[in-house]
């Protein structure tokens, strides 16, 4: 059978032209995203003066919410208003939210008696453009990726390789994004930095809208009559949907706020969302049943693997500012730009593996597999860095080079399980639910954003308006947290690792 025969659509490199569309509007998209998450950590703690774990937690909680909310979105978008709709919805809160963070109010400086003393209407301007940013990415990022799926049919051998080509667009958006954004806010004004993101933003919108006549009308609502049909006060489904969003945006912006409401919101999102898969499984035939069983160990397990890798805006982060000897002859290299490095090797690695997942064939590892060697990974990325630690010298600051050899290790991790998991969810979950269950995939992420706080919080330090004043005990402090997360990847990715015999079976024939 010839290539002609098997694959209609093959003007995008042997891949559908929608899958272009989808990876300039993700990368555009990924731009504003992560331009901004890189600048969080040090806005909060530098320009608005809070400590550690407040900081910390602001993070985690945004982080944990902008990957919990599209489960709603997922669901939204599956029974009523279709992919498309959605994304667009999501795209136009992104905006406003990303041009809003451009605001920046009066830095934060501590008074004659210590105390604090914040800008409250610039800080609750910042929350309310973070509630934007959250309630966007939730009706945009899941639904985004539900398309992609829609571009191959169930066993195009395809799909995992157009995945990674989608998401090597991601990273394409975040590498420039940390440098661009991460110069303009370290040297300009943090408002400049969250500026240039918005600005992603708006080109990624126009560039889905454009583009929307190449998703082959897949991306519909299901039921469009539905939509339509008004019931409360005049106003149709579609109509209401979108007021109660935005009336959303009020709790939301206070959720984000308050660490322990977030905490007790994922607990209790995820316990509906297993009810449901629960429901479903019970629904289903049994290849169904099985294959949803196995997607649903593979989503917990991929907890522990974000865990790991998302303390990259965390204690990474803060890492790479204070310990790191960041010289390069005789040139300081601004903080943020360390996280450009896995975006950096995800571009260069990307097309690598995406071609050896379809060379290898028959001998391509199973995902149960590919999941393993991404947690194993993690943890020697932590490995890395405690032995550049462990091999500084007194009073002396931690060489690049470690903090270069741990994204490279994160990132191979993550091309082993990131782009992989999102096809998995698109071959393994029954149709009728793809959308709720990549809504799933990302209310575990959030899960794991929030549990990456809570490690990161082992490593809190105690500062001077910002700065450390002891660089050894930082060092220390960092090495302890980073060796409990070596052993933490080691385990878990051996565990599942004898598990995936047993999971390969319950994937009736889906590798």
């Amino acid at each position: 059978m010839n290539n002609q025969t098997t694959y209609q659509d093959t003007s995008f490199f042997g891949h559908p032209k929608g899958l272009m569309i989808l990876f300039l509007t993700e990368m555009w998209e990924r731009f504003s995203f992560y331009g901004m998450k890189a600048l969080l950590i040090f806005y909060l703690t530098k320009y608005h003066l809070f400590a550690d774990d407040t900081g910390n937690y602001i993070v985690g909680g945004y982080a944990a919410l902008v990957y919990a909310l599209p489960v709603v979105g997922g669901y939204l978008a599956d029974k009523y208003l279709g992919y498309r709709k959605a994304v667009i919805f999501g795209g136009i809160m992104l905006v406003l939210g990303h041009l809003g963070l451009a605001y920046e109010g009066h830095q934060a400086y501590i008074g004659e008696d210590g105390i604090v003393i914040k800008d409250n209407f610039a800080l609750q301007a910042f929350f309310f453009s973070l509630a934007l940013i959250i309630l966007g990415v939730g009706f945009l990022k899941a639904n985004i990726s539900s398309i992609v799926g829609t571009l191959y049919e169930k066993h195009d051998i395809r799909r995992d390789s157009g995945f990674t080509i989608f998401y090597m667009g991601i990273n394409l958006g975040s590498f420039v994004a940390t440098l661009v954004c991460g110069y303009l806010g370290e040297n300009y004004g943090w408002g400049y930095g969250f500026g240039a993101a918005g600005i992603g933003m708006v080109l990624g919108l126009i560039t889905f809208i454009r583009g929307q006549k190449h998703f082959q009308g897949k991306a519909e609502p299901p039921k469009p009559e539905l939509l339509k049909k008004k019931v409360f006060a005049g106003l149709n489904r579609e109509t209401i949907i979108y007021i109660l969003a935005i009336l959303s945006l009020l709790l939301i912006s206070q959720m984000v706020q308050n660490h322990t409401v977030v905490d007790w919101t994922l607990r209790i999102t995820g316990a509906i969302a297993l009810l449901m898969i629960i429901f479903y499984s019970i629904k289903s035939d049994k290849v169904a049943r099985e294959r949803l069983i196995a997607l649903t160990v593979l989503i917990v397990f991929s907890v522990v693997f974000w865990a790991l890798f998302e303390q990259a805006y965390t204690s990474m982060n803060l890492f790479a500012d204070r310990v790191l000897d960041r010289e390069f002859f005789g040139w300081t290299i601004p903080g943020p730009w360390f996280l450009s490095l896995n975006a950096l090797f995800i571009i260069i690695f990307a097309p690598v593996l995406a071609g050896l997942w379809v060379k290898l064939g028959k001998l391509n590892p199973n995902t149960p597999v590919k999941f393993s060697i991404a947690i194993i990974m993690a943890g020697l990325g932590f490995g890395a860095l405690v032995l550049g630690a462990e091999t500084t010298a007194d009073g002396a600051k931690v060489a690049m080079i470690w903090l270069v050899l741990a994204y490279l290790f994160h990132t191979l991790g993550e091309l082993c399980l990131s782009p992989v998991g999102l096809s998995s969810v698109t071959k393994l979950a029954p149709e009728k639910i793809v959308g709720f269950m990549m809504g799933v995939w990302f209310l575990a992420t959030a899960g794991s954003e929030f549990i990456a706080v809570v490690l990161a919080n082992l490593a809190k330090i105690d500062t001077d308006g910002g700065e450390i004043t002891d660089v050894a005990l930082a060092i220390e402090t960092y090495s302890s947290l980073f060796t409990k997360l070596f052993w933490t990847g080691l385990i878990f990715g051996g565990i599942l690792l004898v598990l995936s015999p047993l999971l390969k079976k319950l994937m009736n024939g889906i590798k």
